[in-house]
């Protein structure tokens, strides 16, 4: 309706201030001190309502489009961009991308704004906090590293599923590495460390979960040569951690890490709309978004330490990644000088001047490349793949000729007795 103003509550308590004045109610000064204004600004507010009336305690600026708001044509811009290009991506990573990429500089709050009155919300849903007491972080980098894996559909259909194995640093949060396999397993944690060892060093401590590939399941009980040392059972990796003098510490709920699980959901919301962006469909192309994303990610997110420096420890002389980035196992070498391995028969031969190593207990090492190697006491002995027994020989040549008469391929017979025969007449008397 012409003629009508609109006042909030401020403004209505003023007119009621100002009309105990004009009454002789109240004086100005009081009427300052009730309105928190000068005595000046009161008489100035007095000579408008006497001329204008109420309409004068309205702001001047109320109905006016403000002087810094975004055009509408910059709008529908973005709004493009986030309908087409940039679909699925959380406000404030679209915020950074829109800067980065268009040269549209633009708050996380005024996008935010633009999305929200056309309906669009981010897609990361919040569940509602709990009260957790926060753990002080550590004081200098490389003193705990959290380690963790996701298995996420992180290529969005397009390719198969992956699992992220990665690392962020508590002191700094940084990530120090982190790639995509096509699963989670002690491989993949071997080379995770590797990477961070040979870049920056030993970490002090490494903080995971109670998975498998980190501790013993509590039912397994230890060997009797565990036993006999006064050892417990380790876990390949453990076993590795202990070798590198890694302090390993585990969590006892998926909050207490909670460092690296918000590193996924944040990953989840960023690095998913990038290999989007970028259309990856297989682990390698995943794996060169992810170099490309990992710096990026750290200069926007790594806070500094409390203490400068580094606590991470340097690699002694003499160190041969191979002989300690690898899995090792216990055989015991055959009277020929053979060593059977997971189907393989390696021959050793004589090696660092001694003639035969037949009975003696020696190390397999199945390193990262999945090659083997032999060691005894430390040293690294010579081995060939050693000749088939006359037994897999035989074996052998039986499936080869099954194949060439065209039956199935088998190394035991499959031949059956006919109903009367003597061993289906037998009966136990």
């Amino acid at each position: 309706m012409e003629g009508m103003v609109t006042l909030n509550s401020k403004e209505q308590k003023r007119v009621k201030v100002l009309n105990e004045i004009e009454k002789g109610v109240m004086t100005a000064k009081q009427a300052a001190g009730i309105m928190n204004v000068s005595l000046r600004h009161v008489r100035r507010l007095i000579a408008a309502y006497r001329k204008e009336g109420i309409a004068a305690l309205a702001h001047g600026n109320r109905g006016r489009k403000p002087a810094n708001s975004v055009g509408e044509v910059l709008r529908k811009e973005v709004l493009k961009l986030a309908t087409t290009e940039y679909s699925g991506f959380n406000h404030q990573h679209f915020a950074e991308l829109l800067a980065e990429r268009e040269d549209i500089f633009l708050s996380r709050s005024s996008v935010r704004n633009i999305l929200l009155e056309s309906g669009i919300r981010s897609p990361r849903k919040r569940r509602p906090p709990r009260h957790r007491s926060r753990r002080q972080r550590y004081p200098k980098e490389g003193m705990l590293l959290q380690i963790d894996g996701s298995h996420h559909d992180w290529l969005g259909g397009r390719g198969p599923g992956l699992s992220l194995i990665g690392a962020i640093d508590d002191a700094t949060g940084k990530v120090p590495y982190a790639f995509f396999q096509e699963q989670e397993d002690s491989r993949g944690y071997f080379l995770i460390l590797q990477e961070i060892t040979l870049r920056y060093g030993v970490p002090l401590a490494l903080y995971h979960d109670r998975h498998s590939i980190f501790e013993v399941t509590p039912d397994k009980s230890p060997s009797i040569e565990e036993q006999l040392e006064g050892r417990r059972p380790l876990t390949q990796f453990g076993r590795l951690m202990e070798e590198l003098g890694i302090t390993s510490i585990s969590a006892n709920s998926p909050q207490a890490k909670g460092r690296i699980e918000r590193l996924w959901g944040t990953f989840q919301g960023r690095l998913v709309s990038e290999l989007r962006l970028a259309g990856a469909r297989t682990i390698e192309e995943a794996n060169k978004v992810l170099r490309d994303f990992l710096p990026r990610y750290n200069r926007r997110f790594v806070v500094l330490a409390k203490e400068p420096g580094s606590a991470y420890g340097r690699i002694r002389e003499g160190f041969v990644p191979d002989e300690v980035f690898c899995f090792k196992y216990k055989r015991t070498v055959g009277a020929d000088n053979v060593v059977s391995f997971e189907g393989h028969r390696l021959q050793i031969v004589p090696t660092n001047g001694r003639a035969s190593y037949a009975r003696c207990k020696v190390e397999v090492h199945k390193r990262l490349d999945r090659s083997l190697a032999v060691y005894y006491q430390s040293k690294r002995l010579t081995a060939r793949p050693a000749p088939l027994e006359p037994a897999l020989l035989r074996s052998q040549a039986k499936v080869a000729e099954s194949v060439l008469v065209g039956r199935a391929p088998s190394l035991v017979s499959r031949h059956k007795p006919d109903t009367d025969h003597p061993w289906r007449q037998w009966v136990y008397r």
